[in-house]
């Protein structure tokens, strides 16, 4: 299948089922020597694993990284990194009902459409542990990053009607809390609405946020590959997003241009902007200020109450979905957005390299 690749010059690929054997991601181009073992990927991964808290899938999956090549004596070699995740806790008899009829919200019709078969055991290639391939690769993007003095913060925004009071913004609770919310008040009332969710057998959605500091004035290009239309790429391509916004996003729709431009000044001897309306980013290209980037999350597709579907003979037919699944998405695809973001940014910060002469004369210039 086509598509199992992002990126130009850091560069992932992602391989593997939900029931599968295992799944995993090779990562070209990433430059040599930066210091990286399985537990900096570890880190990344025990944030999106299953069986963690009340509100995610009772699936219960270690995700143990284990590096298989592009790293000696602790260092990137600048070769291929392929990292392995192995499956082992399969249900698959929970699924083979499926086999006969389309999950609503899910990717089962379109599937067939395309290929005419599917792999029905938890949806193959378009169930959320595809992921695990993903935020393997945004540990080390992230590392990379970090080491460039540019720092990543993805938390939920929101779940359902409850949005956190960032007057009461704590990063600690994003770790601590099982909503992924930076706001303990905000997380207990997500919860609770949560439990009402579950108790009537339905789901629940929400938003994501990320918050990206220490970028550069000057990364991204201004045309097809602009900052903000690849960032949108990248979280889109996470299969329960539905929206993105940069900045103020929708909001700016309904303003004057006075009221939405953003003023610049100069401080400390540098140009920088009085409000940030944009999102760090103007006409495709990071302006040097924060970059806010919301990812919208739609509702658990899989839900036990009565839903209304079509089995592979052209009948209407009702179900109730077995199995074991997250009554909410996005506490658990909040390091997914954080690291589609570093990879992003990463992949981006390596092109812009070839975009002055003076990079390259930097490098390569034999001039004493």
């Amino acid at each position: 299948m086509a598509g199992s690749s992002y990126g130009k010059l850091f560069q992932i690929t992602t391989w593997g089922e939900s029931h599968g054997k295992a799944l995993g991601v090779v990562i070209d181009g990433c430059p040599a020597g930066l210091p990286l073992s399985e537990d900096d990927i570890q880190i990344f991964l025990d944030r999106r694993k299953p069986g963690r808290t009340k509100i995610s899938t009772p699936r219960k999956e270690a995700d143990k990284a284990e590096i298989l090549s592009g790293v000696f004596e602790g260092k990137t070699t600048g070769t291929p990194i392929s990292i392995i995740v192995h499956n082992t806790s399969q249900h698959s008899a929970d699924y083979s009902e499926i086999a006969e009829y389309y999950r609503p919200g899910h990717a089962d019709y379109t599937f067939d459409a395309k290929y005419g078969f599917r792999d029905y055991r938890g949806g193959g290639r378009s169930s959320g542990r595809e992921t695990i391939g993903r935020v393997a690769a945004g540990a080390i993007a992230s590392k990379l990053l970090n080491n460039l003095g540019i720092t990543l913060t993805a938390y939920t925004r929101s779940i359902g009607p409850v949005t956190i009071d960032d007057s009461r913004f704590d990063k600690q609770a994003i770790l601590d809390t099982p909503t992924c919310m930076p706001d303990y008040e905000a997380s207990e009332k997500a919860e609770a609405y949560l439990a009402d969710c579950m108790k009537q057998y339905d789901s629940a959605g929400g938003i994501i946020e990320c918050i990206i500091n220490g970028v550069p004035a000057g990364i991204g290009e201004p045309v097809f590959d602009k900052l903000d239309a690849d960032l949108t790429k990248a979280i889109m391509s996470i299969g329960a997003v539905k929206a993105i916004e940069i900045g103020d996003g929708t909001q700016v729709a309904v303003r004057k241009g006075s009221e939405n431009n953003d003023a610049f000044t100069m401080q400390s001897g540098e140009v920088t902007k009085i409000t940030n309306h944009a999102g760090g980013i103007l006409g495709g290209i990071s302006d040097g200020s924060t970059i806010i980037l919301r990812a919208y999350v739609k509702p658990t597709p899989s839900i036990f109450s009565k839903q209304q579907t079509v089995n592979k003979h052209g009948e209407n037919i009702e179900i109730a979905i077995k199995g074991r699944h997250d009554p909410i998405i996005v506490p658990r695809a909040v390091v997914v957005v954080e690291s589609m973001a570093a990879i992003t940014l990463l992949d981006a910060m390596l092109v812009n390299m070839g975009a002055k002469v003076e990079n390259l004369e930097k490098i390569y210039s034999k001039k004493s």
